[in-house]
């Protein structure tokens, strides 16, 4: 696998995701409280809620891929905790382009930003299939002899 490799990525955010898993669910059977965490500096900075940390959690690496039958025009989203604690979508055509970066926005309204992108690209895809076999039905018809344009 080279550096650059998705699945590389892919593997890191599932093991990251894990790893927090079994740390939230070894504090859950403790039934220990969000406690303060310490920056660099030694500045304590209140923990999330919660329901705040397990969104955050789960929105980091949260990726949806458009649809189409080539990899190089395929849209893909993915959620990034960038390096201020917010939350960004980097969206890229192909597996070679720069991103273009939406954000910063909270870890639930990231999530749902990727779905409504991913559903409407879905949308505007299966609107081309339909169109395009419809053409075709046409096509086939004039071709027959058994209709005009």
């Amino acid at each position: 696998m080279s550096q650059g490799d998705p699945t590389d990525h892919a593997l890191a955010t599932i093991a990251s995701i894990l790893d927090h898993s079994e740390t939230r669910r070894g504090q859950d059977k403790l039934g220990s409280p969000a406690k303060a965490v310490s920056d660099e500096k030694g500045e304590e900075t209140p923990a999330l809620p919660e329901k705040a940390a397990a969104t955050a959690v789960d929105a980091d690496g949260y990726c949806k891929i458009g649809p189409g039958p080539l990899a190089s025009i395929r849209f893909k989203w993915t959620v990034r905790r960038g390096d201020d604690g917010q939350f960004y979508v980097h969206e890229t055509v192909g597996d070679n382009t720069a991103p273009i970066v939406t954000g910063p926005l909270p870890p639930d309204a990231a999530m749902r930003w990727v779905d409504e992108r991913e559903g409407e690209a879905q949308r505007r895809f299966e609107r081309l299939k339909t169109e395009m076999a419809a053409r075709v039905d046409t096509a086939e018809l004039i071709r027959l002899g058994g209709g005009e344009v």
